[in-house]
C-alpha cells in the first residue's frame, strides 16, 4: 500500500517537473504570467501595424472602395470594443486562463481565413472574428497580470506589457512592408503560428488565481443595444465625410446612436448582471483614469493611419520605406513605457499621466508644420515625441485602473478599460477619416489612398495636406483636454488600498 502511494507521488512529481512554468504560489509565477500576456500584446500590436501598412495594396488587389477599406480596420475594432466586456464577464464567470487561451485559438483561425478572402466583404467578416479573438486577449491580459503581481509592482508589469506592444509597433510596419512584397495574404497568415504558440504557452504556464464571480448571468439586451448604437455612430461619422452628411445611411446611423447609446446606459443601471457594471465608476481614480484612456484612444489611434497615407500617398514611399519611417513613434513608447511604470509605482500616476498627454499634444501640434516636401527628420521628431508621451501615459494609467478594483472584478475592469480605449480609437479613425476626405476630388483621394499619388502636383495634394493639418489640430486639442482629465484623479496608492478592501495599518501606540 505504502509502496503504491510512493510510486504515485513519484509519478506526480515527474509530471509536475515535465510541465513548463511554476506553481501558482511560487514567487516567480508572476514573470511566467507576464510572458504570456506580453506575447498576446506583441501579436496584437504587430498585427495592427502590418495591416495598416498594407491598406493601399489591399485596395488595389481587392478593388475595394475607400469606405470598405476603412471598415477593414473599423470592423475589427468594433468587434474587439463591443465584445471585450462580454469576454471580461465570461472570464470572471468561467476562468481567465481558459478565455485567454481560447482568444489565441480564435485569432489564429480568423487570420487563416482572412488570407483566403476574395473580396472586401468576406475580409471584413474574418476581421470581425479576429476582433472577437482579440477581445478575449485584451480583456484577460491586464487581469492575469494584476492577479499575479503585487500592487507595488503593477506599474512595472504594465510598463513591460506596453514596452512589448511598442516593440510590436516597431516590427509591424516594417514586417508589413516586407510581407506585402510577397503578397497581401501573408499580412494575415503570419499571425497563425504565433497565435497557436501563444495558446500553447498559455495552456502550459498559466494558473487560475481568481475566484469566479458569484453573480451569474449575462446582459444580452445591453450588449445588443450597445453594438447597434456604436455601429450606427461609427458608420454615420465614417461615411459622412465621403457621401455627405445628408446621406440617408449617415442620418440613420447617427439617429440610431442618439437613441440607443443613452438607452444602453439606462439598461445597464437596472440590469442584475450588466454588460458594464457602472458601479465601478464610483471610484474616483478608476473613473478619471477610464475617461483619460478614452481620450488617449481618441487622440492617438488615427495617427498611424494618417501617416501611412502621408508617406505612401503624398510622399510616394514604398510600403517598407513607410514602415521604417513610422519606427520613431514606437521607439518613443519603447523607451518611455518601462521608466514611466517604475516611476508610477513609487510616486503615483496622476502627474506622469497628465504630462504624457501634454507631451503628446505638443507632438501632434508640431505635425501641423509638415508638408508634401518636408524632410523626414521633422516627421521623425514629432512621431517620437508623441510616442514618448503615449509611453508616459499608458502604463501608469493602466496600473492605476487595474490596481484600484477588487480581485473578483478585474476581468470586467480590464474589459471596461479596453472598451473605452477602443471606443476612442474607433471614433478617432472615423472622425479623422471624415475630416481628411472632405472637399477632396475622388480621383485625388483614390490616388492617395492607393499609394499612387507620385505623379500628382503639390497643388493637387494641397487639400489633403490642409485637411490632415485640421485633423492633427483636433487631435492635439483632444490630447490637451486629456491632460486636465488626468489631474482629476486622486493619489494612486491611497485609492488602490481603499478599493482593494485593505484596512489601514493601526497607528502605533503612544
Amino acid at each position: 500500500m505504502s509502496g503504491a502511494l510512493v510510486e504515485q507521488q513519484v509519478r506526480a512529481g515527474q509530471t509536475s517537473r515535465r510541465r513548463l512554468g511554476v506553481a501558482a504560489d511560487d514567487d516567480s509565477y508572476r514573470w511566467w504570467a507576464l510572458s504570456c500576456t506580453s506575447l498576446g500584446m506583441l501579436l496584437a500590436a504587430t498585427n495592427s501595424g502590418t495591416l495598416i501598412i498594407a491598406l493601399p495594396d489591399l485596395e488595389r488587389s481587392l478593388h475595394a472602395s475607400l469606405l470598405a477599406l476603412v471598415w477593414v480596420i473599423l470592423a475589427y475594432l468594433i468587434a474587439a470594443t463591443v465584445l471585450v466586456l462580454m469576454a471580461g464577464r465570461l472570464s470572471d464567470l468561467f476562468g481567465r486562463k481558459r478565455a485567454y487561451v481560447g482568444g489565441f485559438v480564435l485569432f489564429a483561425v480568423a487570420s487563416l481565413g482572412a488570407g483566403f478572402a476574395g473580396d472586401a466583404t468576406v475580409l471584413i467578416v474574418w476581421r470581425v472574428l479576429q476582433g472577437i479573438g482579440s477581445a478575449f486577449l485584451f480583456a484577460n491580459a491586464a487581469a492575469l497580470v494584476t492577479d499575479a503581481f503585487p500592487k507595488n509592482q503593477l506599474g512595472l508589469a504594465m510598463g513591460a506589457n506596453t514596452m512589448v506592444a511598442a516593440i510590436g509597433l516597431v516590427l509591424g510596419p516594417v514586417l508589413g512592408g516586407a510581407l506585402v512584397a510577397i503578397s497581401w495574404q501573408w499580412v494575415f497568415w503570419f499571425n497563425v503560428p504565433f497565435a497557436l504558440a501563444g495558446a500553447l504557452w498559455g495552456a502550459l504556464v498559466l494558473h487560475e488565481l481568481a475566484k469566479p464571480d458569484t453573480v451569474r448571468g449575462y446582459d444580452v439586451l445591453g450588449t445588443t443595444t450597445f453594438v447597434a448604437g456604436l455601429t450606427g455612430l461609427v458608420l454615420g461619422v465614417s461615411k459622412g465625410g465621403l457621401s455627405g452628411w445628408n446621406d440617408p445611411v449617415v442620418t440613420g446611423g447617427l439617429l440610431a446612436a442618439a437613441v440607443l447609446l443613452p438607452a444602453w446606459v439606462l439598461i445597464e443601471r437596472r440590469s442584475r448582471a450588466p454588460m458594464l457594471d457602472l458601479s465601478i465608476f464610483r471610484n474616483r481614480l478608476f473613473a478619471a483614469a477610464s475617461a483619460a484612456a478614452f481620450i488617449n484612444g481618441l487622440a492617438r489611434f488615427a495617427l498611424m493611419f494618417v501617416f501611412v497615407f502621408y508617406f505612401q500617398g503624398a510622399q510616394g514611399d514604398s510600403p517598407i520605406t513607410a514602415g521604417i519611417k513610422l519606427i520613431p513613434l514606437a521607439l518613443g513608447m519603447l523607451v518611455a513605457s518601462p521608466l514611466a511604470g517604475i516611476h508610477a509605482d513609487r510616486h503615483g500616476s496622476r502627474g506622469l499621466a497628465a504630462l504624457g498627454m501634454l507631451v503628446s499634444a505638443a507632438g501632434l501640434a508640431g505635425m501641423t508644420t509638415l508638408g508634401v516636401r518636408s524632410p523626414y527628420w521633422q516627421s521623425a521628431l514629432w512621431l517620437a515625441l508623441v510616442g514618448i508621451g503615449s509611453g508616459m501615459f499608458n502604463s501608469p494609467n493602466t496600473a492605476a485602473m487595474m490596481g484600484t478594483v477588487p480581485p473578483h472584478r478585474r476581468g470586467i475592469a480590464a474589459g471596461a478599460r479596453t472598451l473605452l480605449q477602443n471606443t476612442g480609437a474607433v471614433l478617432s479613425i472615423a472622425f479623422v477619416m471624415a475630416i481628411v476626405t472632405s472637399s477632396i476630388p475622388k480621383a485625388t483621394l483614390f490616388a492617395i489612398f492607393s499609394g499612387l499619388a507620385t505623379g500628382l502636383s503639390q497643388a493637387k495634394l494641397a487639400p489633403f495636406i490642409s485637411n490632415m493639418h485640421t485633423a492633427l489640430w483636433a487631435l492635439a486639442a483632444v490630447s490637451l483636454l486629456g491632460t486636465f482629465v488626468c489631474l482629476l484623479r486622486p493619489a494612486h496608492v491611497a485609492a488602490t488600498d481603499q478599493a482593494a478592501g485593505e484596512q489601514p495599518a493601526p497607528a502605533p501606540a503612544r
